[in-house]
């Protein structure tokens, strides 16, 4: 498979679950894939309402589940796929995993757009030291922008 139909496929999945949490009760759209090649090893929606538990973000949850299927606690060789800029929480998870490499739809700036938090120290950090340090790189960005405006405002509230 061609490197930009992987990414097509990853992020589409990833956008999807993001579309279906948008749609859940005490739902929230972000979703997010690990990947180690073509092979999906994990994926998750943001459960954090649903759940009571702040810690429910989809890249967590999805970092979680690939370390208990591959039995290790380094996803070394693995790619993250995410909806949206991950958050320090997030970022920390997919650091201490080894994650190689994370792409991510929409970003910090535009989450704030639609009121989604972030910490204001996140904000006036070097964005590009940041990309860089955690191998991001944003793609689709238009796509997984297109869930947070067919979401209701009520949807968009955390």
């Amino acid at each position: 498979m061609e490197t930009n139909e992987l990414h097509t496929l990853m992020m589409n999945r990833a956008i999807q679950l993001a579309r279906e949490g948008g749609k859940m009760d005490n739902g929230a759209p972000f979703g997010a894939v690990i990947a180690r090649g073509e092979e999906i090893i994990a994926e998750a929606r943001n459960e954090v309402l649903c759940k009571g538990d702040c810690t429910q973000h989809a890249e967590l949850k999805a970092i979680q589940r690939a370390c208990r299927k591959l039995k290790t606690v380094s996803l070394n060789g693995c790619t993250l796929y995410t909806s949206c800029e991950p958050c320090m929480m997030c970022l920390g998870a997919a650091y201490w995993a080894e994650i190689e490499k994370i792409y991510f739809g929409t970003s910090a700036e535009d989450a704030r757009d639609y009121g989604f938090d972030y910490s204001g120290m996140y904000h006036t950090s070097d964005t590009g030291d940041r990309h860089e340090e955690f191998n991001m790189e944003q793609i689709y960005r238009e796509k997984a922008l297109a869930v947070w405006k067919t979401c209701t405002k009520n949807e968009l509230q955390f």
